[in-house]
């Protein structure tokens, strides 16, 4: 009996790049691991990271010992912005600068769920969006810097706006 070709091609593959195209809770884990490791090597406030994949779905959430109550809420919300808008949150803490109608526009329309101020990332696999890194506990510069740090050592790129 012969056995007829599968009509499914695989996704075509990019140089360097994860050839199914999306974020993996494998890589997710090594964003998580290395932006903690990033908050205690600077010896910053405790952490909360949350990573979306490209849906806005969530991926991870993890809370260092010692947060405050509403932290994994901004987090996510940093990253929700971010990857609601296509654009990293220090983009959008610059836009709601110069048109703040606008962003408190689309926050309204987004149910309260945006926060605009630095701290949630882009993770993009070459040109391809894969999700989004949202950081909170420590200055909002710092909080950034610990989500390109992950997402940099999972060997994708960082858009933090």
């Amino acid at each position: 009996m012969t056995r007829a070709k599968s009509s499914f091609n695989s996704p075509p593959r990019c140089k360097g790049s994860n050839p199914w195209l999306k974020l993996t809770l494998d890589i997710a884990r090594k964003i998580l691991d290395a932006a903690l490791a990033k908050g205690v090597e600077n010896k910053l406030k405790p952490l909360v990271i949350t990573i979306l994949d490209a849906r806005g779905c969530v991926k991870l959430t993890a809370a260092q010992d010692g947060t405050s109550l509403m932290r994994a809420e901004i987090a996510h919300g940093k990253a929700y912005g971010a990857l609601a808008m296509g654009m990293g949150s220090r983009a959008l803490f610059q836009r709601a600068q110069e048109q703040a109608y606008f962003i408190g526009a689309v926050n309204t329309l987004a149910q309260g769920r945006m926060v605009p101020v630095p701290g949630g990332v882009l993770i993009l696999d070459g040109a391809v969006l894969l999700g989004a890194v949202g950081v909170s506990g420590d200055t909002s510069d710092n909080d950034e810097a610990c989500a390109i740090a992950g997402i940099e050592a999972a060997g994708l790129k960082a858009n933090p706006g």
